[in-house]
């Protein structure tokens, strides 16, 4: 909990996707204990709001607004936008955090592969669609979880969903080198507006990421590391830097760990690829929406 009297972010709005567990449940406790007012997004309606009142009373703040969305679905993700917009005049911060993982491919209503809808193109979709609040409330800052798994990946674009080579952990590591793709590409695009971009590795972090899908591998690394893994609040502290510290005010287009500038991995800074990552996002979410 911040020093009484010491709540830097009072006045100022954060929202955190999955904000009901884990990493993103910790983010909003850092943020709100720090006077920020804190929305969280989750997919169960009942485990939003206990995790509200956990946040409110630890962070011993006032209010914790609950948005309930199942961001796999773009019908989902418009909803959660306007709802959103119509509960906030002002935006300061959006943290996208919501992650998954799961060990057999499954397709969204949309009829995409889920690993890519939700960890890739729901904080697409979600961060154009209140775009244009968060740059009234400039400044103002977007910050995505990405992992240092990203290194492990490539952009497969002639096989971007998996359809004919499907793995857990490869579109894992896929996604989370999309996010720092798209954090890259929006950085350049917004650059003038105010509003800043940034990404992050939260650390080796003791949470769960997809249920009972978790690929084999996760689930005996989580076992064999967890003595070397961090706590969620510890897994989050990177993120709240970001999100609220005056010294990350102005900063955008960096990758962190640890809350210092990192270097992210070559495929990452290849501007050719993330622009054409950014064309098939937004064809696929049917949206020209993002400057």
């Amino acid at each position: 909990m911040a020093e009484p009297g010491a709540r830097p972010m009072t006045g100022k709005v954060v929202l955190v996707t999955g904000g009901t567990g884990g990493i993103g449940k910790a983010t909003a406790e850092g943020c709100a204990a720090l006077g920020a007012r804190v929305g969280i997004v989750g997919r169960d309606r009942a485990r939003a709001d206990a995790a509200a009142a956990d946040i409110s009373k630890s962070a011993g703040a006032g209010v914790v607004d609950v948005f309930v969305a199942d961001v796999a679905s773009q019908a989902g993700v418009h909803r959660l936008g306007a709802e959103v917009l119509a509960a906030y005049p002002r935006l300061d911060v959006l943290v996208n955090n919501v992650g998954g993982i799961w060990a057999r491919r499954h397709v969204t209503a949309d009829g995409v592969e889920q690993t890519l809808a939700v960890n890739h193109l729901a904080p697409f979709l979600l961060t154009a669609l209140l775009l244009d609040r968060l740059k009234d409330s400039a400044p103002a800052r977007i910050v995505t979880v990405a992992s240092m798994t990203h290194s492990m990946a490539g952009i497969n674009f002639d096989d971007l969903q998996g359809e004919r080579r499907y793995s857990g952990v490869g579109a894992y590591n896929q996604s989370k080198l999309a996010n720092i793709m798209f954090t890259y590409e929006l950085a350049r695009r917004l650059e003038g507006s105010g509003v800043t971009a940034t990404a992050l590795h939260p650390g080796v972090v003791r949470t769960n990421l997809g249920g009972d899908e978790v690929p084999l591998l996760f689930k005996v690394l989580n076992v064999v590391g967890r003595p070397f893994t961090k706590s969620p609040a510890q897994g989050a502290r990177t993120t709240v830097y970001l999100a609220t510290s005056p010294l990350a005010e102005g900063v955008t287009g960096a990758y962190f760990v640890n809350s210092k500038p990192a270097t992210s991995s070559k495929s990452s800074r290849d501007a050719t690829a993330a622009g054409r990552l950014w064309q098939v996002s937004d064809e696929l979410v049917s949206l020209s929406a993002v400057a």
